[in-house]
């Protein structure tokens, strides 16, 4: 049995809470595996905007791109909230995922993409939030790139690190890279690392 979107029924919605986000509480029911419906569900939604990722490779370098940047989710992480990360932004009206993925390279790194592979699209935490991840690897070059970037607008404060690939493989090996988007890119990235290297030198 497969379901669909006639398989639920939302009784109501109602925002809590509206700026960066929207924080909605919603109660609804469902169809349930073996018959019948489930009961009255009630949760709380983060809703946010679409959201895009880029790993930027350097294959004349064999070097990865990777920001290092402070952030609030993160407060209780030990040994400090600043992580290292992949590019990251969000869709803003009238964009398509691809846009994003070479404004932020721009942005966060400083650099122009020469060529852009889809990694996976993806719910980031779909039990809480309905973020929708776009997430990429692009080709770059990255010989200038490290240093700090960020829009002085949004108070970024990003510090652009140019790391052999094998010293950022190990980094998210022994858990020094602890976030979603950037471990997906980056155990995609090591399947595929040769190929790159082949196609984009």
């Amino acid at each position: 049995m497969s379901f669909s979107r006639d398989d639920f029924t939302v009784s109501s919605e109602q925002t809590l809470w509206k700026g960066f986000f929207e924080v909605v509480d919603v109660s609804l029911r469902h169809r349930l595996f073996d018959g019948g419906w489930s009961g009255d569900i009630r949760r709380v939604v983060a809703r946010r905007r679409q959201a895009v990722g880029v790993l930027i490779y350097d294959p004349a370098l064999d070097a990865l791109a990777v920001a290092e940047q402070f952030r609030v989710g993160a407060l209780a992480r030990n040994p400090s909230p600043w992580l290292m990360e992949l590019i990251a932004g969000l869709m803003e009206a009238g964009e398509s995922p691809e846009d994003v993925a070479h404004r932020e390279s721009q942005e966060e790194a400083g650099v122009t993409l020469r060529a852009l592979e889809k990694v996976a699209s993806y719910y980031s935490s779909p039990g809480g939030s309905d973020e929708y991840f776009h997430l990429y690897c692009g080709c770059a070059d990255l010989s200038a790139a490290a240093g700090v970037h960020g829009l002085a607008e949004e108070n970024e404060d990003i510090r652009l690190h140019v790391l052999p690939v094998n010293d950022v493989l190990a980094m998210m090996d022994d858990g020094r890279i602890d976030n979603a988007h950037s471990l997906v890119a980056l155990n995609w990235f090591a399947r595929h690392h040769n190929r790159l290297r082949d196609l984009w030198r």
